[in-house]
């Protein structure tokens, strides 16, 4: 019996990589490869040096060489090699390897598993900091169907050889986790982090699938990303899949709304019309490059206590349904929006917002913690080609329309107001409706949650329909896997 004394806490006993690695080593039936391009073989070391490893290793390859990779795996169409594409070209390639050459009759009671990963480490002059695809294709029980683990991490380390220590670390927590953790999704991705810090890599893509994950919803995965800090922001395409926001905002024109939208009103979808008929008018503004971003921050999704992920899937839910890509992200501040996506682009940026949005970012309050305070912070948004497209409220007790003309900022912002409205960085949308105006998303919530009528005109064509068909916001709901949602295509 394990000796215990009074006072001692329970802790969770992480083990180690060494541990880890030869808990795997010594299960005589797990059996499989690893193929590791352009950071080392940094996960198989551990393999090799835990002890066991013939046991487990049937083989491990790093084909440096671009002509020999392409050999091996072909040639990808866009001539790129650290892609998901590659990586899934990887996975499939070598486990085809394994079912060739291990022969069930003789090894009846092996798991096959195949690590791959496909990485670009900092660059020389340290202006690239370097990201990679990491994944495994494996088996849970001999003959059964293959399960697939795949994401993207961003180094954030300065030095290559610490980056391809944290590889080799996170490589091992990865098989580890898909062997001894699969039945709690959540838990596992957590575990990726076991002997590694946040300030190390961030992960801000991933996606299972297989037969032990049928349950499981990747968007909820991609939340939970951003819940435990893994990753500021995780973007879903109007299809509802997972996508890698550099893969969609790279070198594109950016439009960027935020909101609960819960639900999504009229009114957001007429400042999303409006605003992006003047965006695309902007010079060097090409609508072919440019994309719409519906934002919802966790601090809008934390409005009532703990989040609610039943509540997150709703709104994705409808937005994808409307034809839009969603972003969930940790910035509260719009300027670290900015600076988020100007991290994948050098085009220019929108903001479309409503006057109470605009009054909030003059308030001093919340940038205090910033030694430049809002000076910084105002910097830091307007200093690329930003503008923002103000459309325009009505002052619920006078009636009056307020629009960039004779909104009330704090009286210490007016004179800084005035310079970002006289050089054009705040434009009103002149083409607006003012029988929607008074139309809010927390009163669309009330009345659906009281059972009141009249609420459907107040959303766009087609998402009272789905609200009601579904059950969601306040209704009872049906499992998640129940709901099928016919996409619906906004012209842009």
């Amino acid at each position: 019996m394990e000796i215990t004394i009074k006072g001692d806490k329970e802790f969770d006993d992480i083990p180690s990589l060494k541990s880890k690695a030869l808990r795997i080593n010594l299960n005589e039936n797990i059996y499989g490869t690893f193929a590791e391009i352009g950071a080392g073989q940094e996960t198989c070391r551990h393999f090799f040096r835990a002890g066991g490893a013939s046991g487990t290793i049937a083989k491990a390859m790093s084909a440096y060489d671009k002509d020999f990779s392409d050999a091996i795996y072909g040639i990808e169409d866009d001539r790129r090699y650290v892609t998901e594409a590659r990586l899934r070209k990887m996975l499939s390639h070598e486990m085809s390897l394994m079912e060739k050459r291990i022969t069930r009759d003789k090894h009846p009671n092996k798991i096959f598993f195949t690590y791959a990963n496909t990485v670009a480490t900092i660059d020389f002059a340290k202006k690239f900091k370097g990201h990679g695809w990491v994944g495994i294709k494996y088996q849970v029980e001999s003959g059964g169907g293959y399960n697939e683990i795949i994401l993207h991490v961003r180094f954030k380390e300065t030095d290559a050889r610490l980056q391809q220590e944290t590889l080799g670390a996170l490589g091992t927590n990865l098989i580890y986790g898909a062997f001894y953790k699969y039945n709690e999704p959540k838990k596992l991705l957590r575990y990726l982090y076991d002997h590694l810090d946040k300030d190390q890599l961030e992960i801000d893509t991933i996606n299972f699938s297989g037969p032990v994950f049928k349950d499981v919803d990747n968007r909820l995965m991609s939340l939970q990303l951003v819940k435990n800090g893994m990753t500021d922001a995780v973007m879903f395409g109007p299809d509802g899949n997972n996508v890698l926001p550099a893969k969609v905002l790279y070198k594109k024109n950016i439009l960027a709304l935020r909101g609960s939208f819960r639900p999504v009103t009229k009114v957001n979808m007429a400042m999303y019309e409006k605003s992006y008929e003047m965006f695309i008018k902007e010079n060097k503004v090409n609508a072919d490059k440019t994309e719409v971003v519906f934002e919802i921050t966790l601090s809008n999704l934390r409005a009532e206590g703990e989040i609610d992920e039943q509540d997150f899937m709703d709104r994705a839910d409808l937005l994808c349904s409307l034809g839009q890509s969603v972003m969930i992200s940790n910035f509260q501040e719009y300027y670290k929006v900015v600076e988020y996506f100007s991290s994948y682009t050098k085009a220019r940026m929108g903001l479309a917002m409503g006057v109470n949005n605009l009054i909030d970012i003059f308030d001093e309050k919340y940038y205090r913690h910033l030694s430049g305070g809002i000076l910084e912070a105002f910097g830091k948004l307007f200093f690329k080609d930003l503008k923002v497209y103000l459309y325009p409220m009505l002052d619920p007790e006078t009636g009056e329309l307020i629009n960039s003309k004779n909104l009330k900022v704090y009286p210490r912002m007016k004179e800084l107001y005035k310079f970002f409205k006289y050089n054009g960085k705040v434009i009103d949308i002149e083409d607006y409706d003012t029988s929607i105006m008074s139309i809010f998303s927390r009163e669309i919530l009330q009345k659906i949650e009281n059972g009141d009528r009249g609420w459907e005109d107040m959303l766009p064509e087609g998402t009272a329909d789905l609200i009601k068909d579904y059950r969601l916001f306040g209704y009872t709901r049906k499992p998640l896997k129940s709901i099928t949602i016919k996409k619906r295509t906004v012209k842009k």
